[in-house]
């Protein structure tokens, strides 16, 4: 038995998950996991520490022989800087305090990647079932805090190659009057001449889509989300108090707020539509994974058919599209199981 220790570290909540891994059957068994505020903290170190400490059963520490840390953000020579918290991860400096022999630092989504080779039927929702095939290509979407893309290559019966992409800072691309003045609307209020689609596929784009909308009187607001979000806009550059893209996607579901329920739409047919510009240039057969939280959160309007109406809307190559598996990834802990899978795979 080789013990192993997986973390999805980000900005907010830091995962730590402590692996009992089988060389026979190669085989992952949990022994402990945990979650924790990650700015209660000043570095890693101190909270790996606090986690093996509350592990040990017989009380003996349990000492991990290799790591892997799941980090939103790309990673250069084994260190990354987080983009929401004033630590500098290094993997030998990590090594060497933690006494970890082997210590890897991944991205966030390359994580994601590993970790749907361990999902189970249970762990998705199949939005297309299309045509499977197991040697080609999967790809991997999810839209969160940003817009996450990547993508995995098959070597053999029973390993792949993960590969991360900053693909959510492409270009947003609008496909109809609406989505241009939106574009414009995003260029002039942000001064900016490069709108990357992660401003509009995102929990910041359904703020975005919102206020868009909103001046353009799409529709009236709501006192209650109208408060919410001039809250939020007051509190720029400061400690936020509110989640207005939780609110907009609650009052839509529940059909309570007309401007709301416009915002998830064009925010959800954006998202297939991005979804659809990956799958074209991977064409991966092997499925199209959906994460992140903000798709198993609104899975009722990700079915109502907006999402693969835009994901199949490609003009002449559309066909293509009708055979790619599409799933939503139900657990959220994806990207921790995919730590700890990456270590095995290794």
């Amino acid at each position: 038995m080789t013990l192993l220790l997986a973390g999805d570290i980000g900005g907010t909540k830091t995962f730590l998950r402590l692996v009992e891994a089988s060389e026979k059957t190669g085989g992952l068994h949990t022994l402990n996991q945990a979650a924790y505020s990650s700015q209660e903290f000043p570095d890693l170190i101190p909270m790996i520490r606090q986690f093996l400490a509350a592990s040990a059963q017989t009380g003996e520490q349990p000492q991990p022989e290799k790591a892997c840390l799941a980090i939103a953000g790309p990673i250069v020579k084994d260190t990354a800087k987080l983009t929401n918290l004033p630590w500098l991860l290094d993997a030998r400096h990590l090594e060497q305090e933690l006494s970890i022999p082997h210590v890897r630092l991944i991205n966030d989504f390359a994580a994601v990647g590993y970790g749907i080779l361990g999902l189970s039927e249970q762990d998705i929702c199949t939005l297309q079932p299309g045509q499977p095939d197991p040697n080609a290509p999967i790809a991997v979407i999810g839209a969160g805090t940003g817009l996450g893309e990547g993508f995995l290559i098959r070597l053999s019966e029973d390993r792949y190659q993960v590969f991360s992409s900053e693909g959510g800072h492409a270009d947003f691309a609008p496909r109809n009057e609406l989505e241009f003045e939106l574009l414009k609307y995003l260029r002039d209020r942000n001064s900016l001449s490069h709108i990357s689609v992660e401003r509009v596929v995102s929990g910041q784009g359904v703020i975005a889509i919102y206020q868009f909308l909103r001046d353009k009187q799409i529709a009236p607001e709501s006192p209650e989300i109208s408060q919410i979000v001039r809250t939020w806009e007051q509190q720029l550059g400061q400690e936020k108090t509110v989640d207005p893209a939780a609110a907009i996607s609650i009052a839509a579901i529940a059909k309570r707020d007309r401007l709301s329920e416009r915002t998830m739409q064009l925010f959800i047919e954006t998202y297939g539509a991005e979804a659809g510009n990956l799958a074209i240039k991977l064409l991966p057969y092997g499925g199209l994974y959906i994460a992140g939280g903000i798709a198993a959160k609104n899975l009722d309007l990700m079915k109502q058919g907006e999402f693969l109406q835009a994901f199949l809307d490609k003009g002449r190559v559309s066909p293509l599209l009708e055979k790619v598996p599409v799933h939503i990834i139900l657990n959220q802990q994806v990207g921790l199981i995919g730590s700890a899978i990456s270590l095995t795979s290794q």
